[in-house]
């Protein structure tokens, strides 16, 4: 994980070309909702904060964090996953205090967890045992897990259909929906049992699950990602064919909202409003010859590379930012509340070693009482 270019929006590779365009309303709709936002991007391996310059302008910051999908924050929080780890940042700047940058949320590493390269997808926080854990989406092993101190991760749940827990990507577990501490929805590419069974199910094996229950509330999607709850409705991304709406898991039907001019993997939601990434699909890979290439043909529309704010009213999409080049996937998304700009301290500059912080000296952790003296004392 490495430092790079800050607040100018331009590429360290190609430093007369932008790399971020948006909208024209895009740095006011984040100042009416008082919010940043983050994203990971898996090809390029950065973690990125968008947020507002002082003059009301568009900030962004990034750090290169390897093969980084998975994320959640709430704003204090931050975890992040990478290509054979998992990360816990804190943000250590309190009320009113920023950066020499002009930030005001910084996030330093404080816990890194070595999981092994079990191609982590989604991160929330929950319990586990009534105590606070990261549960993950282990995609290698076909699970939900959460960190261990002892092995590289502690299996939590299994989809019915996988008869053995293996490394084998076999129905590609991708997305994860929280009802308050608990998992209650996953997303899966299929319900294949064997290594890479999922690849041939794309156009429509994909399948939401009750993890309650284990059985399937919605099937007949394709490649679906990213479901979450929100407002009383269970949304997802139906990636493959470029959809973002709503399932009803009483009868399993799913009614979509808007089209997303991209392969969409990265949900976040604010108010009436949804954010939600895009990718350019891979030419000859698991993105490739989907409905989704039909429909951006028949719009006579290309796929784009960023993100889409929609309106849950209306199912416009009202703002939007483009990366220009470098970046061409996307998987995560996340809403930093009450954040007007964000940072993150790296691990391969002197800043990393001037990250002395003490917490407050409290009494004696130490002190014994002295015995109590006799007369003949």
């Amino acid at each position: 994980m490495s430092s790079a270019a800050t607040a100018d929006l331009r590429d360290v590779s190609a430093p007369s070309q932008p790399l971020i365009s948006t909208s024209a309303g895009f740095a006011d709709w984040l100042a009416a909702h008082d919010a940043a936002l983050t994203l990971t991007t898996y090809q390029a391996g950065r973690l990125f904060f968008i947020g507002r310059k002082p003059d009301g302008g568009i900030r962004a910051h990034e750090r290169l964090i390897e093969s980084c999908k998975g994320l959640w924050t709430d704003g204090q929080s931050l975890w992040i996953s990478a290509a054979f780890m998992l990360w816990r940042f804190e943000n250590m700047l309190a009320a009113g205090e920023v950066t020499p940058g002009g930030a005001d949320r910084q996030f330093v590493p404080v816990e890194g967890r070595v999981t092994g390269a079990i191609d982590c997808h989604d991160i929330a926080m929950g319990e586990v045992g009534g105590i606070p854990r990261p549960i993950f989406v282990n995609t290698l092993c076909n699970c939900l897990a959460t960190i261990s101190d002892t092995h590289s991760f502690r299996p939590l749940w299994t989809p019915p259909f996988i008869s053995a827990l293996v490394a084998e990507d076999r129905c590609h577990l991708n997305g994860l929906a929280m009802d308050g501490p608990r998992p209650a929805w996953v997303t899966a590419a299929g319900r294949s049992d064997m290594v890479d069974g999922w690849r041939d199910q794309r156009g429509a094996g994909g399948v939401l699950i009750d993890v309650a229950s284990g059985e399937v509330a919605a099937a007949g999607l394709s490649m679906p990602h990213s479901p979450r709850l929100h407002d009383g409705r269970l949304w997802l991304l139906n990636s493959g064919t470029g959809e973002f709406g709503h399932v009803d898991p009483v009868d399993g039907r799913f009614t979509a909202l808007c089209f997303c001019p991209g392969f969409a993997r990265g949900l976040a939601f604010i108010g009436q409003y949804a954010v939600i990434g895009l990718s350019l699909p891979r030419h000859g890979g698991s993105f490739s010859g989907l409905e989704l290439d039909r429909m951006l043909a028949g719009k006579s529309a290309l796929a784009r590379c960023g993100l889409i704010i929609v309106n849950l009213l209306s199912g416009v999409a009202e703002h939007w930012l483009r990366f220009a080049h470098t970046i061409t996937e996307l998987y995560d998304v996340a809403i930093l509340p009450g954040t007007r700009a964000a940072e993150a301290t790296g691990f391969r500059n002197d800043d990393i070693r001037r990250e002395i912080r003490s917490e407050a000296p409290g009494d004696n952790p130490f002190a014994m009482p002295r015995p109590a003296r006799t007369e003949d004392q």
